[in-house]
């Protein structure tokens, strides 16, 4: 691929990558926008087909993450790293540590956090090296395993949602397919469940399945059967692009709102979704629960306030719902262009200070 190019198109500002070869370290770290503040996002540990494709997914989900920090209103750019490694053979505790010791040569610029194939406990190594890590164990003074708060994001979400397309973001005797029953899923369910939701979920671990329907009555499809179920919500909760040009025409719910990344399999689909009258809450505004929570811990963690803020997602649902209707675009596009106005007006204040510091410094002193 042609790097500089392909970060030039997309406005990327630095691709470092890390290599030590007596722990088997291969990472790429991608730093796509700091304007708003130091660029959070997390380690992804993966088997990638080639070398390109682990660039172009580092590429792609530092971008995201610009977006879904953006959008969830904090004072954080967007990055990401890709790991190429089996995370189930390859790691060692050498790994970690050099890789750390990579982040804290970035002096601050980039934070990380854990990602597919990463866990806590890979994290407390990286903080053996760094103070540019976070979801690390709570003995750290962290917030731990963020599953769970990433749930009650989604759920909250999910009530927005709901008030779009039914006038009250009551989710009592509302059907809800959930597809992936996994740790995130569960929580959410649970969440469902104790609302008077009705559960239909699929996985392809039995196993995870079994556990939602005799904790919660939920009852079980198959996983090629839960796009054309009866129900009010589709909750995607599992693999990406499961909203594409087969699943849409068998969707019979009214939303579609879940816990996966990159829901979406275009960008088109979203159009479609507009234009048959389902509500669709964008993927990395919903599920943002998990930033917003390890986000936290850099301002020493308070699960109470963590919380609050996770609540907000309620209402920058609302509020993409609201410029979607104002501009007359679909809600993914939506949730792009109020992320985009958020970062752009910082870009024009810094850009003001630059031609008159003097001027900003009086009008806060007169304030």
């Amino acid at each position: 691929m042609e790097l500089f190019k392909y970060m030039e198109k997309y406005d990327y500002e630095q691709v470092v990558v890390c290599q030590d070869q007596q722990s088997g370290l291969k990472a790429i770290i991608c730093i796509h926008d700091t304007t708003l503040g130091p660029a959070l996002g997390g380690t992804r540990m993966w088997t990638y087909a080639s070398e390109e494709e682990a660039f172009e997914d580092a590429l792609r989900l530092a971008k995201g993450m610009t977006y879904k920090n953006a959008a969830a209103g904090l004072n954080l750019g967007g990055g990401k790293t890709v790991i190429i490694g089996d995370p189930r053979k390859d790691k060692n505790e050498e790994m970690f540590r050099a890789f750390g010791r990579y982040i804290q040569g970035l002096n601050g610029r980039y934070i990380t956090a854990e990602d597919v194939g990463t866990t806590v406990q890979d994290m407390d190594l990286i903080y053996e090296e760094t103070d540019y890590v976070t979801g690390i164990s709570p003995a750290f003074g962290s917030s731990g395993n963020p599953s769970p708060v990433t749930a009650y994001g989604v759920y909250v979400g999910m009530k927005a949602a709901a008030k779009e397309a039914f006038g009250t973001d009551s989710l009592e005797g509302k059907t809800v397919a959930v597809q992936g029953v996994g740790n995130v899923a569960y929580t959410l369910c649970k969440h469902l469940h104790e609302e008077g939701a009705k559960l239909i979920v699929t996985d392809i671990n039995k196993d995870a399945v079994k556990r939602a329907v005799e904790d919660f009555g939920a009852k079980a499809v198959d996983i090629n059967d839960i796009y054309s179920v009866d129900c009010d919500i589709y909750a995607p909760c599992a693999l990406g692009a499961t909203i594409n040009d087969e699943t849409i025409p068998q969707l019979k719910a009214k939303v579609v709102a879940g816990a996966a990344n990159n829901q979406l399999k275009e960008a088109r689909h979203g159009d479609m979704l507009q234009e048959l009258g389902i509500v669709y809450a964008p993927d990395y505004v919903i599920n943002s629960g998990g930033v917003i929570n390890v986000a936290d811990e850099l301002n020493g963690y308070n699960r109470e306030r963590a919380l609050k803020k996770v609540e907000l997602i309620y209402d920058k649902i609302l509020k993409i719902f609201e410029i979607s209707k104002r501009d007359q675009i679909a809600s993914h596009l939506a949730a792009d262009r109020l992320a985009e106005e958020r970062i752009e007006k910082l870009r024009k204040s810094r850009k003001q200070f630059l031609r008159d510091p003097h001027s900003i410094i009086s009008r806060r002193i007169n304030r």
